[in-house]
This record gives structure tokens, sequence and C-alpha cells, in this order.
């Protein structure tokens, strides 16, 4: 008899403990760069007949889309937080600046964002005006804008939000080392971000929050290092590095979530290839107790959203004006016919090269490297358009800068020249240095003669270079890249440097100068 009156009670107690679990969907996003287009599957603006072929991704439209459907799946227990850097890297920026992100943030429904080292790239103001715009909370832990009056006031370290009776604490990271990267100005100071994400985690433990997620702009091994020397965060979500982690896709950095003790951690690589998609279960102590989810690639199977398909095609209308607009002028003709460059020094590599070089060299640059197969065309004499350079380098590819020692320029230079009988794009184009060649050589000693400034290459010294970010992640057989200390991949927009140093320097006189030779 005394068996009756316990069924209730254990009843009661299972219901209990199933009370207690709390399952949330984090939907996320990170490095969109303004793609609002589909993109091919090497991150350049996909053709339209491409698209409707079903050969292309992302897009804002297929975002629109993927997003409904996740909520759909994950119900009211489903957030949407980005990690940061929606600026910068197509014609969308160049023309609109903040202003087209903000009406897509606003259209996707974010519920918190990271702001990222490109929200910088115009300066306070133009953040500013981002920040009125959008009516999520954009957060920065590890920034102080007290001093800066243009943003003082308007950024918080953290928030709360709240999801089926339970607070979810998010705090936001941006990357420390912003004024490199980015035109903060003077008066915006950023810190280490360890002591500023324990500090908020600390001050929202002491709220009662026990649920707290990081959205870092900081990149993947910063993140690590975050779950690694903190505590209290339950989840880090990440951006800045432009990784992807999946536990099924070849080629990813690590599985989804990485798990640093008890820590998961997540990435959707960049430009709205992929939403990010991770359901967590907290116990009733708000401690996490499994993790499932994958990103999802964006592909031809998710439909794009007809309205936001046809405001991303009025919004293009006057970038064909940006595509037509002179932006400088040209004495002769600049030779960039792929039978040149692949083979010997070339004008166009000459002008891609020095365009680099002179982008950074306030920054310590010494060499800079081109590799023949991003110059797809030549340019006519006379006026020079956008259009035309952007034939010249269609790709989207960002400045990168990184640290190398001579051993291994002198490798990249051997890859350059280990394909020339098949006119492999990998043949080096330079600006800052010198260098001789022999075909014929045996390989490994086919480059000789190095010089960097007018010196003797030394292959135990340090050399800071600058290369577009395909090379240097390992494009073209340059994996001698991949490990360069300092490596930095994502400075402004190729073809907008060399349309500037085109204009800064007209009208342009092409030339070549000896800087490589054949043997």
């Amino acid at each position: 008899m005394r068996l009756v009156p316990l069924v209730p009670v254990m009843i009661a107690l299972g219901a209990g403990a199933a009370q207690a679990d709390f399952t949330l969907t984090i939907l996320h996003t990170n490095d969109v760069h303004d793609r609002f287009e589909p993109i091919t599957a090497s991150d350049s603006t996909c053709a339209p007949e491409d698209n409707a072929a079903g050969e292309c991704f992302g897009g804002v439209a297929r975002l629109v889309t993927a997003v409904e459907e996740a909520r759909a799946r994950g119900g009211e227990n489903t957030i949407l937080l980005d990690a940061g850097d929606w600026f910068q890297g197509t014609l969308f920026y160049t023309h609109y600046k903040g202003a087209l992100a903000a009406e897509f943030t606003q259209r996707l429904g974010y519920d918190a964002m990271a702001v990222g080292n490109h929200e910088f790239d115009d300066g306070p103001a133009e953040l500013a005006k981002f920040e009125a715009a959008v009516d999520m909370p954009l957060l920065m832990a590890n920034a102080d804008v007290s001093q800066e009056p243009l943003l003082a006031g308007k950024f918080a370290k953290s928030t709360v939000l709240e999801r089926g009776g339970q607070k979810i604490g998010v705090i936001g990271l941006t990357p420390q080392d912003n004024p490199e990267l980015a035109s903060p100005g003077p008066n915006v100071n950023f810190t280490d971000p360890v002591p500023a994400v324990q500090q908020e985690v600390d001050d929202l433990t002491a709220q009662g929050i026990d649920k707290i997620i990081l959205l870092s702009h900081s990149g993947y091994a910063i993140d690590q290092r975050i779950a690694a020397e903190t505590t209290g965060v339950d989840v880090i979500v990440g951006g800045h590095s432009h990784t992807l982690l999946s536990s099924t896709e070849e080629g990813a950095a690590g599985p989804y979530p990485t798990m640093v003790g008890d820590v998961p951690i997540v990435q959707a690589y960049a430009y709205s290839k992929y939403l990010g998609e991770l359901t967590v279960t907290f116990d009733d102590e708000g401690k996490v107790t499994g993790t499932a989810g994958a990103p999802v690639l964006l592909d031809a199977k998710v439909a794009e959203d007809e309205a936001t398909l046809a405001r991303v095609a009025e919004m293009a209308k006057p970038l064909e004006e940006i595509r037509a607009q002179v932006v400088a002028e040209s004495a002769e003709p600049i030779d960039g016919s792929r039978e040149v460059c692949r083979q010997q020094e070339c004008t166009m590599g000459n002008l891609v090269a020095e365009a680099q070089l002179a982008r950074v060299k306030d920054q310590g640059v010494q060499v800079s490297l081109v590799n023949a197969g991003g110059l797809r065309a030549s340019i006519d004499a006379g006026e020079v358009t956008m259009g035309e350079v952007l034939t010249v380098l269609p790709f989207q590819n960002t400045l990168s800068t990184f640290r190398i020692d001579g051993a291994t320029l002198l490798a990249a230079l051997e890859n350059g020249v280990s394909q020339l009988e098949e006119g492999a794009g990998r043949f080096v184009q330079v600006a800052g240095m010198t260098y001789a060649f022999d075909p014929a050589a045996p390989a490994g000693s086919r480059v000789s003669d190095v010089t960097v400034g007018g010196v003797a290459l030394d292959p135990a010294a340090s050399y800071l270079a600058v290369a577009n970010n395909y090379i240097r992640n390992g494009g073209d057989g340059f994996s001698m890249f991949t490990a360069a200390a300092e490596a930095y991949d994502f400075g402004p927009d190729l073809a907008q440097v060399v349309a500037e140093y085109l204009a800064a320097n007209g009208p342009y006189h092409p030339a070549v100068d000896g800087r490589i030779t054949r043997r």
C-alpha cells in the first residue's frame, strides 16, 4: 500500500527535472563584409547566370530565408547573434557605407552584435551612424568609448536577453589591436579581452544570471585562450578569423563546436556563406549539459527571399555607375596578359605590387608579392574606369600582411617558378625586391640573386610582406605562408587599393625595370 503515494511523488520529481533543463538555439553569423549578393566557391561575386544555375552560395536574400527556417525549427527559445564585421569588402560598402548593412541587419532581426574592427574603418562617425540606425545592442566589453563624443554612451559591454522565462547574458568583444587594423581614432581605448570578459561575467553573475554567451570578434585562437583563462563563460560565438568550424566538412579548422574545457566555441566562416546553428541545453544551475548543431551551408537548396532579392537588385543599380567611374588615366597600355605576366615581369604586375606596398609601407612592410593568376586583364591607354580595375582584379581579394624569414621568402619564389611550362598563375610579381630565375635549373635552386631593398636576401632575417589573402592562405601552392607570423588577412579591398594608387599617380606611366630577370 505504501507504493501508492510514491507514484505521484516520482512523477513530480521527473517533471521537475524536465522543467529544470533549458534548451536554447543560437543562430549566428560573422564577417559578412557586405556580401549582399551571392558569392562563388572562391568568395567572389557570383554572376547572375551562375547563381541561376545553382552554382553559388550565400547572399542576404538566402540568409533571410535560412534565418526564418531556423527560427521555425528552434521555436521561441531562439536568438540570432552576429560576431562583427558587416562593414567593408564590396562596392556596396564603398557606395553606401554602413547604411545598407544597417537595413539588412534590421531585416534579419539580430538580438545583439559585437563590433568588429571594420566597423571602425571610417572612424567613429560612420560607426555612430550605424548604431543610430539599428535596434540591436552593439557590444564591446574591452573598449572604452567614454572619451569619444560620437560614441560615448551608445555602446554596452553586455546585454541581457530573455527567452522562455530565462535570462541570458551576452558579452561582446572587439579586437584589442583595432588601432592597427582600422581607424577608431585617438579617443577610443582597447584592452586585453581576458580580464574584460571576466569582469563582465562577474558582474552578470552578481545579478543572478547564470547563462552567459561571449560574442567575440577576436579570432579562433584568442577565443580558445579566453575559454581557458576565464570562468563562467558558457558558450563562445566567434568571428574575425573567418574560421569554418565543422564536424563534417573537409578543410574545417576544427569541430563544431570546438570544446575548450567545458566551453563550446563556434564560428561560421564568413561572407554569408553559412548560418551557424547551435542548440545548447543548460541544467538548472546554468551549466551546459549538451550541444548539437552545425553551420548550415547556404547553397542553391536555400531559396532567396524575393523581397530581399529585389531590394539588393535595386541598391545594386547605382554600382553600375561606380563601375563606369573614371578613376585615373594611364599614359600607355598596362599589360596584364597571362602570356606575359605568368612568365616574366609585366607592367600590370608592377602596378599591383607597387600599389600593395605603397598602401602598407608605413607599417614597415618591405616586400610585396602578387600571384600572376590574380591578374585577369590588361588596361588600355587613356581613361581608366573602376570597371576596368575590377576586371583586372575580380576576386574581391583583400590585402594581407605577415612576417616571414628569408628562407620562406625564397621558398615562395621557388614555388612561383615551379610551373612555368604550364603557365600557372603562381608566378610571382614583386615590389621592394628583385630576383632572378633559371627554369632549367634543378628544383630548389631555380631562384637566385634575391635582394630586398637593394640588400642581398638573408635566409635567417625577418621580413614583413604584403600579398593578397588568397596566397597568404596557401592558394597557388603558397603553403609556406599559412604559418606566417603576425598574419592579418582582412585589409582593404585590393581593387580599391589599386584604383587609389592609380589616381594618386596619374597619369600613370607603366614600366618594367628589371626587377625580375630570367637566366
